[in-house]
């Protein structure tokens, strides 16, 4: 229940923002319907009704009681968009209607008189769960009202997701370049007081003569008399009598949201000058910071709670001074801009759509029914990252958020991972420029590959080996070179030619070398390598060579297995997965049942302790998990999901049991929200991966190893289309004809 576009207010951007965000990322679960505020009806909308009837409350409620398919109502609430004292007619509906009730408050005034306070306490008496934006509201509603903690949810206002960018990335398209942009967006009312920038702005342009102060937005219609403007006629003169033509740029249109956004990353420093000090939330507000902008801001409930000294300046309501002074001394220092920049960009990332969808989704999950799982929309397939973080010598290791970071150098590493990545798309999609990328990344390996047949693992941003390769153990990614030229190999019928030559003679000079391998891990990665070379060529070497090391496995399986711990070593670390993988495999060359037996064995110990009570969770990289202790929590990484999601799908072709196909998306969804944090650990708009998750927040680097270790669990899945149908729901929670929510192409906020 709301207002809806091309109803113009924030309430309706809101609104349609969220339900599409929720439909976006749980469509399998929930669909939402619109139940529209408006006085006139308009053509689309199957449930509306005029919020100044009474008697409309009670049709509607009714109408809604007969339609079994809609099993909860979320109100968006706010005093003015019903009838009656504070909105009071509302009570009309919330007592015919049978189906259970959420709202989201969208104004929570302090110290209410009697009346208010009896409202707000009613409606909560109605509702199953209150969503609210602040803890400043949580507050007041808890001490001023005597609302009772359990029956708040605190969710933020929801932002929308943008690949991280500098101002001067942007600026050019807009022929910004050379200046220093400050700006407000949003719809323009003397509540805005745009004034005060502009009264402002003359002691700023004195010391940066570059400086343009962008006003973004349509007037708000309400401000709109006997069509005039009066207000944005007055703004204008005051641009004119202070002489600023040149440094003020209005923006008197409706614009697309795309471009909106790079309007605000192409800004140096976002003005938020409302003059209402009770404003519980703002969507402007909330929207810079996740456009990375530092802000100065008047001081009401939200900007004092979120904006600190790390993110921007607070000011005054209505004090110009404070103002030009706050916005020289950012203006002035780059350095402050861009460390409050990266705050912002990171404060806000809990706050992006999905998250906020994540989140609704849990308490519609937990009033309608608890033991329905939900079914995370798996996104689709994007390289765009991985494009991104490749160059003319191979993949960069890291990212500073999702910027290539070109001094960090190659790994062979990242570049056989990166290969493999390749050869699964290409073998799913058949896409020509796929074989560019397998070119190059299985020339870095032939570049790492010394005389002696082993391989260096460190080439520096120049193309040099690094001295680190002296230092540091490269068995690991040695073997890992070996699983990727496997790989290769494996597709001689949908391959080139020459690329099997190359990687065949990869694997020849490594020859003297691969039965030496010591460590479990490395053994794993040598066995997979080898069985995937022998599923095209015969080879009695290597076949000898995988029962070898997985007999050295056995071994080591047998001195440390006892009671409660079924494993190869007296503790669990990375990669654990590819383990009980290389001895599925090693029975799948040899047939020898012990393999069989250990890989079930050890698996299911494994399985054991990262799915508990319905969770998953990756064993932690702070102290890993040491035998007869209690693990470590936190610090989980996407190669540990990655590879459980490989182990399973391996484990699942061979013994079709389907609790490991239900764990596999279990462990997939992890990526998409499925977590402790209920937050994305994947990018959809720049197709990179966070490099962690951690207690309190996502890695937002999104650097090779998590980047191309999600695509090869985005792969897998995409052999288990229909996955979610393994756990049935039966119900849909929330029954809806999806073509009725509308693109919110205009977002308008308060």
């Amino acid at each position: 229940m709301s207002t809806f576009p091309p109803t113009t207010c924030g309430i309706a951007t809101y609104t349609t923002d969220t339900m599409q965000s929720i439909q976006r990322k749980f469509g399998k679960s929930f669909e939402c319907e619109e139940l529209e505020i408006v006085k006139a009806q308009k053509p689309g909308f199957s449930y509306h009704f005029n919020p100044q009837k009474k008697q409309e409350y009670i049709r509607i409620a009714e109408d809604i009681n007969r339609n079994p398919e809609i099993r909860l109502i979320h109100i968006q609430h706010e005093f003015g968009l019903f009838g009656g004292a504070y909105g009071s007619y509302l009570f009309e509906f919330l007592k015919k209607t049978d189906k259970p009730v959420v709202m989201t408050f969208h104004t929570v005034l302090p110290r209410p008189n009697p009346e208010l306070k009896s409202v707000v306490q009613k409606l909560v008496k109605y509702s199953h769960q209150i969503f609210i934006m602040t803890q400043q509201s949580v507050k007041i509603l808890v001490e001023d009202y005597g609302i009772p903690e359990e029956k708040l949810a605190l969710i933020e206002h929801g932002t929308h997701m943008v690949a991280w960018k500098s101002p001067e990335e942007v600026k050019e398209k807009y022929g910004f370049q050379g200046r220093l942009v400050l700006s407000t967006f949003g719809l323009l009312g003397t509540g805005k007081s745009i004034e005060t920038a502009l009264y402002a702005l003359p002691e700023i342009v004195e010391q940066h003569p570059d400086a343009l102060y962008l006003i973004i937005g349509k007037t708000h219609p309400g401000n709109i008399k006997n069509n005039r403007d009066n207000y944005r006629k007055f703004l204008k003169s005051l641009v004119d009598q202070l002489e600023l033509s040149a440094h003020v740029k209005f923006y008197d249109s409706y614009l697309e949201l795309n471009q909106l956004l790079e309007l605000l990353q192409a800004t140096d420093v976002y003005l938020f000058t409302s003059k209402d000090p009770n404003q519980a939330v703002s969507g402007t507000f909330s929207y810079a910071m996740s456009c990375a902008c530092p802000i100065i801001a008047t001081t009401n409930p939200h900007t004092k709670e979120i904006l600190n000294h790390e993110l921007g300046i607070l000011i005054e309501i209505g004090d110009h001074k404070q103002l030009s002074e706050a916005a020289i001394k950012l203006l002035s220092d780059k350095k402050l801009r861009e460390f409050m920049a990266v705050q912002a960009y990171t404060k806000t990332s809990s706050s992006v759509w999905d998250n906020i969808a994540i989140q609704h989704a849990r308490v519609y999950q937990d009033i309608l029914d608890k033991n329905e799982p939900l079914k995370f929309s798996k996104p689709k397939i994007k390289l765009d990252h991985l494009k991104r973080l490749t160059t003319e010598k191979g993949m960069i290791q890291f990212s500073r958020i999702s910027t290539p970071d070109r001094d960090s150098g190659y790994t062979l590493d990242d570049n056989a991972r990166a290969l493999i990545v390749m050869l699964m798309h290409y073998k799913i999609f058949r896409t020509s420029e796929d074989l560019n990328y397998i070119d190059l990344y299985l020339s870095f390996i032939e570049r790492c590959q010394t005389k002696a047949g082993n391989f260096v693992n460190y080439i520096d941003e120049h193309n040099k080996v690094h001295i680190k390769n002296d230092y540091v153990n490269l068995e690991d990614s040695n073997t890992r070179a070996i699983w990727a030229l496997g790989q290769v190999v494996s597709e001689a019928h949908n391959l080139p030619p020459e690329y099997i030559k190359r990687a065949k003679s990869c694997m020849d000079k490594a020859r003297t070398w691969i039965p030496g391998v010591l460590s479990p891990r490395s053994i794993a990665f040598t066995i997979k390598g080898l069985y995937l070379y022998l599923e095209n060529f015969e080879d009695e070497e290597f076949k000898k060579a995988i029962e070898d090391l997985a007999q050295n496995l056995i071994s080591r399986y047998d001195l440390n297995r006892e009671k409660d711990w079924e494993w190869f070593e007296e503790y669990l670390t990375y990669a654990n997965s590819i383990l009980p993988e290389a001895m599925l495999l090693a029975f799948l060359t040899t047939g020898k049942k012990v393999y069989k037996k250990t890989a079930l064995e050890s698996f299911e110990f494994l399985l054991s302790k990262i799915y508990k009570n319905g969770d998953f969770k990756v064993v932690s990289n702070k102290g890993w998990h040491q035998k007869h202790t209690e693990p470590e929590k936190y610090g989980e990484q996407p190669i540990d999901v990655a590879y459980t999601i490989q182990a399973l799908d391996l484990f699942y072709q061979h013994f079709k049991n389907p609790a490991y196909k239900i764990k596999m998306e279990k462990a997939f969804n992890w990526f998409l929200g499925d977590n402790h944090l209920n937050r994305i650990v994947y990018n959809p708009v720049t197709g990179g991966c966070g490099d962690g998750l951690e207690k309190e927040n996502v890695n937002l680097n999104q650097g090779a190893e998590s980047t191309v270790c999600y695509l090869m669990a985005r792969l897998i899945m995409e052999s288990y289309p229909d996955t979610s149908a393994s756990e049935p729901f039966q119900d849909n929670s929330l029954r809806t004809k999806r073509r009725r929510v509308r693109k919110a192409s205009r977002p308008e906020f308060r």
